[in-house]
């Protein structure tokens, strides 16, 4: 299992990535970050708004299901919002810049990132 700084560098080796943050959707607070580009600590609270929403929507739709990832497509960004499956509470987030990166091995990587995850 992978530490949460190892693991948000990891991330960011990906073409593309400006920065990433491990978040706990309960606070908004930042449990880790790495990069730059954003302020961090806006986008993360903004998030965990975007999560608590999302599940809210769901558990009124009756869904007996989890969110895998969340994905905004700015017109020069794309956002990853991931819940962690063995961390309830938890979530990364990814902005990667639209242009340089490649949308399906952020996704991936961010998913391998969550599976050896050690919070």
């Amino acid at each position: 299992m992978a530490n949460i700084q190892n693991s948000l560098e990891t991330i960011l080796a990906l073409d593309g990535a400006m920065c990433a943050a491990l978040v706990d959707s309960n606070s908004g607070m930042i449990l880790g970050e790495a990069g730059s580009g954003i302020d961090i600590e806006v986008a993360a609270a903004g998030n965990t708004e975007v999560v608590r929403s999302k599940m809210k929507t769901m558990a009124a739709l009756g869904l007996n299901d989890r969110i895998e990832d969340i994905l905004i497509t700015l017109g020069k960004q794309y956002h990853i919002i991931r819940p962690c499956q063995n961390h309830d509470g938890i979530f990364i987030y990814v902005v990667l810049d639209k242009q340089r990166s490649n949308l399906a091995m952020a996704r991936r990587k961010t998913q391998d990132v969550d599976g050896s995850l050690e919070v």
